[in-house]
């Protein structure tokens, strides 16, 4: 799988990308994310890439032109034959597992990250393929919903995480389910003066019975 993501600060990828699982994927070459500074696809000597909204209004939207220029570079230098682009909106439809399960299938993704008032509509309407929001709230960029994005769909390719580990998981099953809770050592704990347990089912080794107990506590919500 190959991430690309058209950013104007690249830098800021750095050390989400290089630890844990998402360093092992790349180390593996189980995925390949890049990562491209959209100011490279401009032609003036400032690297203009916004502008102010035509009609009037508050702050700076991204210009279409850079942006398109990075995505026909992107899609010419790397082919990949299911590829999808994706424009990370406050109004876009809602990032949700069924959507990373069915991202985790293809080829390629190329993400464009947002920034200040918005980005040039042309963009959602003729370039990107779908618009994404990770929820009902403003950040001041596309940056962090890349990262999330990617973090949810590198876990779902095959051999980044022990199948077994992903089948329990909140989500997996329907958007509904919410995973059973979880206890490790130790057995016995004080908290605020008063002891804290485990479960003693979980401590007796009854396959059956610990099974009843994960389901009893797995939540499918309404």
């Amino acid at each position: 799988m190959r991430f690309d993501i058209i950013t104007i600060f690249p830098k800021i990828f750095d050390s989400y990308f290089n630890e844990s699982i998402i360093k092992r994927a790349q180390k593996r070459k189980l995925i390949k994310i890049n990562i491209h500074n959209l100011r490279d696809f401009t032609n003036d000597k400032h690297k203009t890439v916004d502008d102010k909204p035509y009609g009037g209004g508050f702050g700076m939207v991204l210009m279409v032109e850079p942006i398109h220029k990075a995505v026909k570079y992107i899609k010419r230098k790397f082919r990949a034959k299911k590829s999808k682009i994706i424009l990370l909106s406050a109004k876009g439809k809602r990032f949700n597992q069924k959507m990373a399960q069915k991202f985790a299938k293809l080829d390629q993704i190329i993400i464009i990250s947002g920034r200040y008032e918005g980005v040039d509509e042309r963009v959602a309407k003729y370039i990107a393929d779908e618009e994404i929001s990770i929820g009902d709230y403003i950040l001041t960029g596309g940056e962090l919903p890349a990262m999330t994005i990617i973090d949810t769909v590198t876990r779902l390719i095959p051999g980044v995480i022990a199948k077994g580990s992903l089948e329990e998981e909140s989500f997996t099953k329907n958007d509904k389910y919410r995973e059973y809770p979880h206890y490790t050592r130790p057995e016995k704990i004080k908290i605020n003066g008063k002891e804290k347990r485990t479960p003693k089912v979980l401590l007796s080794g009854n396959h059956k019975q610990i099974k009843d107990w994960q389901n009893k506590y797995s939540k499918f919500f309404k």
